[in-house]
C-alpha cells in the first residue's frame, strides 16, 4: 500500500465531533510515510474546527489531501497554507434551482412528519454541496444514530430528488443527511483525483470507511477498484492505522 484514504465522520471521529489528539498523532505518523486523503460530506470549514486542531505544527501536511463536500473540492497544503486544488462549486442559478426543488420535495414527501425535533437549520449550502440534515446541523450524535440507522426514512426524499434533479448527484450520507453535488461528483471521483494528484495507481491505495455496505455513502468508491476496509467507528480505525504503521515503519 502506497496511499490511504479515510472517511471522516464515524470513521476517524464521531459525527461532527472533534478528532481526538490520539487519532491526530496516529495520522501524523502515517503522513510521514505516505499520502493520506480525507473524504467527507463535511465542508472545509468543518475540517478547520473538527479535524485540524488535533495536529501539531510539524505534521507533514504536504502529504495530506482534503476532499470536502464529497470530493466536490480538494485542498492541498502549499506555501504554508491550505489552497484549493479544484472547486466544483455551484453557480448561483444551480444553487437557486436546487434549493427550490429541495424545499418542494421536503414538503411533498412530508419527511418532517418523521422528525420529532430539530437542532439548528436542516439545509446547509456548503458551496460545492447542498445538504439536508433531517434533525438539523447540530443534532446530538446519539439521537442521529437512532433516527435512521437503515436509511429507510430518507429513501423517499432521495428518490424524489433523483427524479426532479437528474442533472445533479444525490447521495444519502452520514446519519441523517442527503447531499447534493454536481453530476458525477462523489467519493469515487475523489479517489480518481487522489490517484492523479499523487501519481499512485488506485490498486496501490486503501480506502477506510464505516459505510461500505450496499447503499452506504462510502460504497461508491468500490467500482474504482480501490481496496477497501470497513470499520465500525474510530476505535476500529485506530487499530487499522496501528497495524499499517507497525508494518510500514518496520520497513524503514
Amino acid at each position: 500500500m502506497k496511499a490511504i484514504a479515510f472517511d471522516l465522520d464515524s470513521t476517524l471521529a464521531e459525527s461532527k465531533q472533534p478528532l481526538s489528539p490520539e487519532m491526530g498523532a496516529l495520522l501524523a505518523r502515517l503522513l510521514s510515510l505516505m499520502p493520506v486523503a480525507i473524504m467527507s460530506g463535511a465542508a472545509f470549514a468543518q475540517y478547520q474546527t473538527q479535524f485540524f486542531p488535533a495536529f501539531l505544527e510539524h505534521t507533514h501536511f504536504e502529504n495530506l489531501f482534503i476532499f470536502p463536500d464529497n470530493a466536490a473540492q480538494c485542498f492541498v497544503f502549499k506555501d504554508g497554507a491550505w489552497q484549493a486544488r479544484y472547486d466544483e462549486s455551484f453557480s448561483q442559478d444551480e444553487r437557486d434551482r436546487i434549493l427550490r426543488v429541495l424545499n418542494e420535495a421536503i414538503a411533498e414527501t412530508k419527511i418532517n412528519d418523521l422528525v420529532p425535533q430539530t437542532w439548528g437549520p436542516q439545509i446547509e449550502d456548503r458551496g460545492a454541496q447542498i445538504s439536508f440534515s433531517a434533525l438539523g446541523q447540530q443534532a446530538p450524535v446519539e439521537v442521529k444514530k437512532m433516527w435512521d440507522p437503515m436509511r429507510e426514512k430518507r429513501q423517499r426524499l432521495h428518490a424524489v430528488l433523483v427524479k426532479l434533479l437528474p442533472e445533479f448527484s444525490e447521495a444519502i450520507g452520514g446519519l441523517t443527511t442527503i447531499d447534493i453535488t454536481r453530476k458525477g461528483i462523489n467519493k469515487a471521483y475523489g479517489v480518481r483525483q487522489f490517484s492523479e494528484l499523487t501519481n499512485i495507481p488506485i490498486a496501490d491505495m486503501l480506502y477506510v470507511g464505516d459505510a461500505l455496505e450496499p447503499g452506504g455513502n462510502d460504497a461508491v468508491v468500490i467500482p474504482t477498484g480501490i481496496p477497501t476496509h470497513q470499520v465500525a467507528g474510530p476505535e476500529d480505525t485506530r487499530e487499522v492505522i496501528e497495524k499499517i504503521l507497525s508494518t510500514s515503519e518496520q520497513k524503514i
